[in-house]
C-alpha cells in the first residue's frame, strides 16, 4: 500500500488543528481509500494549547505523529523537520489553517501518477482578504527575485505541494542553515506543474506573518539565491567614484579658467551625508551576506526537539 505523508507546521494553531485533521480525514475516506495517510504535525514552539490538541488527535489515531520544538525556530525549520521524518512515497506540505485545501490532494495525486510529474505545486491567483500593501510588496518581491536570481519563483506560490520521494530526498540533502524553501524547491528542479486556485481565508485564528516578518523573509530569499545586491553595491561605488572625479575636474576648470572660487558649505555637507549614506547602505548589503556565512560556519542545528512520538532518522 502506498503512503502519503502530510507535514503540517503549527505555531499557535490550537483552534485550527482539529478542523484540519477532520477535513483531511474526510478527503482520505472519500478520495484515498487504498492509500495510507501519515500525519506529521510539527509544533514550532507554540505558546497556546496547540501541542495538547495534537496529542489528543494522536491518541485517537496512531497514524498521527508529532514533533515539538524546544522553542520557536520558524516555519522553515518546521518544514525541514517534517521532511526529515516523513516516510511516505509521496509527501505534501500544508498549513493547519485550511488555506491549503485538502480537497486538492486527489487532483494533485492523479497528476503525478498519470502525467509523470515529480511535483504538483500550488499558487494563488488572487489575494482576496489580504491587506493591499502586503499584496503590493509581495508582487514587487517576486518581480525582483526573478530578475536577479537564476532560480524561478512563481508569484503567489504556496508551500502547499505534493512531491515524490526522490524530490523530497533531494531537498533534505541540502543542510544549509539559512533556508528559503520556495527557492530550494526550484533549485532542485524536477518536473513541476503549477495548480492555480483562488485565495482561501483562514478557518480560525490569526495570521502569524506580520509585515516585518515577511520583509525579513524576503531578505532571506534574496541573499540565499542571488549575489546581485553585492554587484549592485560594487557598481554603485564605481559610479560615485566617476561622479567625484568629474566634479573635481569641473571645480578645477571653474577655478583656473573662470576664477570662480569654490564655495557653498551647505551643498558640500549634503553631498558628504549622501555619499556616507550610500557607503553605509553598501556595507549593510555586505554585512547581510557575512552574517549568513557566519551562521552557516557555526554548524548549529536547524531545530532542537523537545518531545516527539516518532522514530527519527539520523539527519540533523
Amino acid at each position: 500500500m502506498e503512503k502519503l505523508s502530510i507535514i503540517v507546521p503549527c505555531y499557535n494553531e490550537e483552534e485550527s488543528v482539529k478542523l484540519f485533521y477532520q477535513e483531511a480525514e474526510r478527503v482520505k475516506a472519500q478520495d484515498f481509500p487504498d492509500i495510507e495517510f501519515e500525519y506529521i504535525f510539527v509544533d514550532d514552539g507554540s505558546k497556546d494549547k496547540t501541542l495538547e490538541e495534537i496529542k489528543k488527535i494522536s491518541s485517537e489515531n496512531e497514524c498521527v505523529k508529532f514533533i515539538s520544538f524546544s522553542r520557536n525556530f520558524g516555519k522553515e525549520s518546521a518544514i525541514l523537520a517534517g521532511l526529515d521524518n516523513a516516510s511516505g512515497d509521496y509527501v505534501t506540505l500544508m498549513d493547519a489553517d485550511l488555506q491549503d485545501p485538502p480537497a486538492l490532494l486527489k487532483k494533485m495525486y492523479d497528476m503525478i501518477k498519470n502525467e509523470g510529474y515529480d511535483c504538483i505545486a500550488t499558487r494563488r491567483v488572487t489575494r482576496k482578504g489580504e491587506p493591499p500593501i502586503r499584496s503590493f510588496f509581495a508582487k514587487c518581491f517576486y518581480k525582483l527575485i526573478n530578475h536577479i536570481s537564476d532560480v524561478e519563483m512563481v508569484d503567489g506560490a504556496r508551500d502547499f505541494r505534493l512531491m515524490t520521494r526522490q524530490m523530497v530526498d533531494s531537498i533534505i540533502s541540502m543542510r544549509e542553515y539559512n533556508r528559503f524553501s520556495k527557492g530550494l524547491f526550484g533549485f532542485v528542479g524536477f518536473k513541476t506543474k503549477w495548480l492555480e486556485y483562488e485565495n482561501i481565508e483562514r478557518v480560525a485564528g490569526k495570521t502569524k506573518w506580520s509585515f516585518w516578518k515577511l520583509f525579513k523573509y524576503a531578505i532571506e530569499g534574496i541573499t540565499a539565491f542571488s549575489t546581485a545586491p553585492l554587484i549592485f553595491s560594487s557598481v554603485l561605488g564605481l559610479l560615485f567614484c566617476l561622479i567625484a572625479f568629474l566634479l573635481i575636474l569641473v571645480i578645477i576648470i571653474k577655478t583656473l579658467v573662470y576664477g570662480d572660487p569654490t564655495s557653498g558649505w551647505p551643498s558640500m555637507v549634503c553631498i558628504i551625508v549622501f555619499v556616507s549614506g550610500v557607503q553605509l547602505f553598501s556595507l549593510g548589503i555586505i554585512g547581510q551576506y557575512l552574517s549568513k556565512t557566519y551562521l552557516e560556519v557555526k554548524h548549529r542545528p536547524t531545530y532542537i526537539i523537545k518531545e516527539k512520538n516518532i522514530v527519527f532518522s539520523d539527519k540533523k
